[in-house]
């Protein structure tokens, strides 16, 4: 029986998705073999020496101790691109709202008493809320991953011209973006072109604070910054700096901060981007998937510290083994099964960074002399037997 413990409410679509004869799932479970968490902070959570693999119910993984996972081979997964079309449409909504005095005005309508001639009122007081359209503007998409090519896709549909900045697309997202999407060499060229910036970048040591004085010092005046990314990657000094020089027209986030509270020019959202009850069942669903297949098979599909890696069954018995990714460890590992006289059926071995990580499929089930054997191995972080045969 594999247990599941689960933190904070994780949407029923994917809970359903654990088949209950094979598993338990609760949020006061004792030794669980994965944890089941989409906003709940980690770092000073014990890790239970049965705990292989933590599952993030979303995209980012700030509230998950890396480090600490990758010591002890626990294999953190998350949802990449379940919450996309969520965040896309909270963008469409921040350019709507950028271009268009449209909070300004609802929060003035909403401040009036019932009164006489309220019409012809309100008919001289509009242009106080006039706005501009999207139609024909730049759009300038930083980061062309899952989230910023619906962006830049969508900016397409509604009649703007798009840029777009990534350095490290993948094939994958290059695929989903229109040809018709002009690809920027670098970012000054992008925030110098565009009238909308739309920024779509992890939080990373590399990103904090890129968007920096320097970069708004190149944007046109009554630019819309919009950050729907992580609070993180904007130097929050630099774009009131810009805001009060009329160089940006507004910012608008995602990501509330103290700094920016009261701003006039700054629309700050609570954190809503992934906040709609299809994005919170797709990113359940997929984490599900993706921990039965590797509690089940040892399969890894969108892991942030482990390699992708899969190999269809082809004997009941499988052992998975982590190491760190070092010269020689696969030598020693088959060694060590060659000298039980263990007949090797399927191997595969990937690595990613400092862990490599082996799926092999063997005639037969190691006894428990062998797979001490393998746990002896210096550079061997944790050894795993996937046993199918029938009881």
């Amino acid at each position: 029986m594999h247990k599941i413990r689960t933190y904070n409410a994780i949407s029923v679509k994917g809970l359903d998705r654990f088949p209950r004869e094979r598993y338990e799932v609760a949020s006061d479970l004792p030794n669980p073999g994965a944890f089941l968490v989409r906003s709940q902070k980690l770092h000073e959570v014990e890790f239970p020496p049965t705990l292989k693999a933590i599952a993030r119910a979303g995209a980012g993984v700030n509230n998950v101790p890396l480090p600490r996972c990758n010591e002890h081979g626990i294999v953190v997964f998350n949802a990449p691109g379940a919450n996309a079309n969520a965040v896309k449409e909270l963008v469409l909504a921040g350019m709507l709202l950028g271009a268009r005095d449209i909070y300004q005005g609802m929060r003035f309508v909403d401040g009036l008493s019932p009164q006489d001639g309220l019409d012809a009122m309100l008919e001289k007081e509009k242009k106080r809320f006039a706005g501009t359209e999207l139609l024909g503007r730049t759009l300038g998409v930083v980061g062309l991953g899952n989230i910023g090519s619906l962006v830049a896709n969508m900016g397409l549909a509604l009649g703007m011209k798009v840029i777009g900045y990534d350095p490290a697309i993948s094939v994958e997202a290059a695929w989903r973006l229109s040809s018709e999407i002009e690809k920027m060499d670098n970012l000054n060229s992008l925030f110098g072109r565009a009238d909308y910036i739309s920024l779509h970048l992890p939080a990373l040591d590399a990103t904090r604070g890129l968007i920096n004085e320097a970069l708004l010092s190149c944007v046109k005046p009554g630019t819309v910054l919009l950050n729907f990314a992580r609070g993180e990657i904007v130097e929050r000094d630099a774009v009131r700096r810009a805001l009060d020089e009329k160089r940006l027209r507004r910012y608008v986030c995602d990501f509330p901060a103290n700094d920016t509270l009261g701003h006039p020019q700054v629309l700050q959202m609570p954190h809503i981007g992934a906040s709609t009850a299809e994005a919170e069942e797709n990113c359940a669903v997929m984490v599900a998937d993706q921990l039965i297949d590797f509690l089940e098979h040892g399969n890894i599909r969108n892991s942030v510290n482990f390699p992708h890696i899969s190999l269809p069954r082809t004997t009941p018995v499988r052992v998975t083994i982590t190491n760190r990714n070092v010269p020689s460890v696969l030598n020693k590992v088959t060694a060590v099964i060659a000298e039980h006289n263990i007949n090797i059926v399927d191997i595969l071995n990937k690595s990613r960074e400092a862990i490599a990580y082996n799926i092999i499929d063997l005639d037969s089930r190691p006894g428990d002399d062998a797979l001490a054997a393998l746990e002896a191995i210096d550079e061997v972080i944790n050894v795993r037997v996937i046993d199918s045969t029938p009881a």
